[in-house]
């Protein structure tokens, strides 16, 4: 059958997680398919090699890769720029789109831009990232004007590992910020498989949850103008 939309998907090499949870995401969104390119990424921390990871030349050349299969929108699904700043991620996209002439967004745009439309300002955090990713986490989201108001993390660096966290662990930290009665929670790392679990936590904490895989989903549907009534299954994110 003919497809009306294609999406295409940035993905750090070593994330086993971003691909299905994404694919299976938007199988409910309508007639369209779901295309990744990877680029080098294994491990997050601050060092000079952490960093390096996320120059743009490799997500650009990944990014052309993709213009070849005509996507019509391109996505960074990753959360580097909670650490390195949103202005990154602003850029990377300018970037993208001068480069390929393909609309761009990623998902840590598309988590900020959704809790400023909401009014959404304090919040809990949960990541599986080491002590100083998440104090750098938490200065960046301050810096536009979201206060953590709790937080959880799990403090390892290998990206591959993070995809090895079980649900329940998951669950616990997202039980346990939630108890500061924050606005909503925030679920960081396209490699840990949180997306799943988010509806059912939303109804039993009654607190929205937004999970960064499903917020590159979220801005890809948005970008290509697409409602989402039938992805309201996944949560509140997209509900309305």
């Amino acid at each position: 059958m003919p497809i009306r939309h294609r999406i295409g998907v940035l993905t750090p090499s070593s994330n086993t997680v971003l691909e299905p949870l994404t694919t299976r995401m938007l199988a409910d969104a309508g007639d369209l398919s779901v295309h990744f390119s990877r680029f080098k990424v294994t491990e997050i921390s601050l060092s000079d090699s952490g960093l390096a990871q996320f120059d743009d030349r490799p997500i650009l050349a990944a990014a052309e890769l993709l213009s070849h299969a005509r996507v019509d929108a391109i996505i960074w699904s990753g959360t580097s720029a909670a650490w390195l700043g949103f202005d990154r991620d602003e850029t990377l996209c300018r970037e993208i789109t001068a480069a390929t002439g393909i609309p761009s967004g990623t998902s840590m745009l598309a988590m900020r831009d959704s809790l400023q439309q909401r009014g959404l300002r304090r919040v809990g955090l949960v990541s599986p990232y080491t002590d100083d990713v998440q104090r750098r986490i938490v200065e960046t989201w301050r810096t536009v004007g979201v206060e953590v108001v709790s937080e959880r993390h799990i403090a390892i660096s290998d990206n591959f590992a993070f995809s090895q966290i079980p649900e329940n662990a998951i669950a616990d930290r997202v039980r346990a910020v939630a108890d500061a009665q924050c606005d909503a929670i925030l679920v960081l790392c396209t490699n840990m498989a949180a997306a799943q679990l988010v509806p059912a936590l939303e109804a039993e904490l009654g607190v929205p949850i937004m999970d960064s895989v499903a917020t590159g989903a979220w801005e890809a549907l948005r970008l290509i103008g697409i409602d989402t009534p039938n992805m309201e299954p996944w949560g509140r994110l997209f509900a309305g």
